[in-house]
């Protein structure tokens, strides 16, 4: 750990951390990412990515997490590897306190990332890549004219469901009830279209298979009754799990847990900013992530700048969007929940 103070310190190594460290590096900022696993996040375990630009024939997940790693190292950024546990502002800087020590920073970006939240059955770990996938959009053309199966009875199952009808042959969704979540006006397109069948109030309990997915063991939730699918591939939307226990109480969460922040991504405590996947909002794609890891760093670069010429730079953020009732009060900015307030991410 340092005993001098950084300019900013990047908390989660994913597409939105590395190009928040890149840019941080390029404007000669003092910069640390910390990050708990291997940089990349999700792309480093995800076999293709074949929707991100200047790639037309795709380039391995773990391939391009490697090269946002170099490019960061490049400018000057220091990547170390150890847990984020908490933080907190004392004498106009945060100190970040990880499972090694502890930093002090100026200012903090959190791209912490969120995770699927799993099943949990036996065949998901093992064919993850091979058949089960968490992103339609990402994968769905690898199963062309074929029949996949869709988990989950809310906004993104039914809406990814009807992504893959565009691709696929047949696309079956599996919920666990008898009856879904999603907004009407998407459940009423879902039912509208000729490719979808449903399985209601059913549960999957294996995921089976050889070199790829084969079928799906399944469980009425009703009575027991125990069944089995056939599919080429199953897509699970049961939601997912952002990674910001460690943030309660620091700056504003919605009550999904992501973090709530204003158009230019700054939080409810000041001088801190949030950029991907955990932010509420946030499209959780690796071109957007990319696109926020550069402001909240741009922003960043900003603040500090008025800060160094002898100003007090504003803080004054309104957040739109739900708040857990416990958390809203954390940091010092200002949260506006109007009614009927809409956002991407949950």
């Amino acid at each position: 750990m340092e005993d001098r103070v950084l300019d900013t310190l990047i908390i989660g190594g994913g597409p939105a951390g590395l190009t928040a460290a890149l840019y941080a590096g390029r404007a000669g900022l003092r910069a640390v990412l910390v990050e708990k696993a291997a940089p990349g996040g999700q792309i480093a375990t995800t076999d293709l990515v074949d929707n991100y630009p200047g790639f037309p024939d795709g380039i391995l997940g773990p391939e391009l997490s490697e090269r946002m790693e170099k490019q960061a190292r490049r400018f000057g950024t220091e990547i170390v590897f150890d847990e984020v546990t908490g933080l907190v502002r004392e004498d106009g800087a945060w100190t970040v306190r990880a499972m090694g020590g502890e930093w002090r920073s100026r200012t903090v970006i959190l791209a912490t990332g969120a995770h699927e939240r799993k099943l949990g059955v036996p065949g998901e770990d093992e064919f993850r890549g091979r058949g089960v996938s968490y992103c339609a959009i990402c994968d769905g053309a690898f199963f062309k004219g074929r029949h996949v199966a869709v988990v989950g009875g809310g906004d993104s199952a039914l809406t990814e469901g009807m992504y893959l009808t565009r691709i696929c042959e047949r696309v079956t969704i599996i919920h666990r009830r008898d009856e879904l979540r999603a907004a009407k006006e998407i459940q009423e397109r879902a039912f509208q279209n000729p490719k979808i069948d449903w399985l209601w109030s059913t549960q999957v309990t294996a995921i089976e298979g050889d070199q790829g997915v084969r079928r799906l063991r399944l469980r009425s939730t009703k009575d027991g009754t125990e069944s089995t699918l056939d599919v080429d591939g199953v897509f699970i939307y049961v939601g997912m799990v952002p990674q910001t226990e460690f943030l309660r109480g620091v700056v504003a969460l919605n009550e999904a847990g992501y973090v709530l922040t204003d158009a230019d991504l700054r939080t409810s405590a000041e001088a801190v900013w949030a950029a991907g996947d955990v932010r509420a909002g946030s499209l959780a794609q690796v071109a957007t992530a990319v696109g926020e890891g550069t402001i909240a760093a741009l922003e960043a670069e900003s603040y500090l700048a008025k800060l160094d010429a002898g100003k007090k730079p504003a803080w004054d953020v309104d957040i739109q969007g739900p708040v857990a009732g416990a958390v809203a009060a954390a940091g010092a900015g200002r949260i506006a929940t109007p009614a009927g307030s809409a956002e991407a991410r949950p």
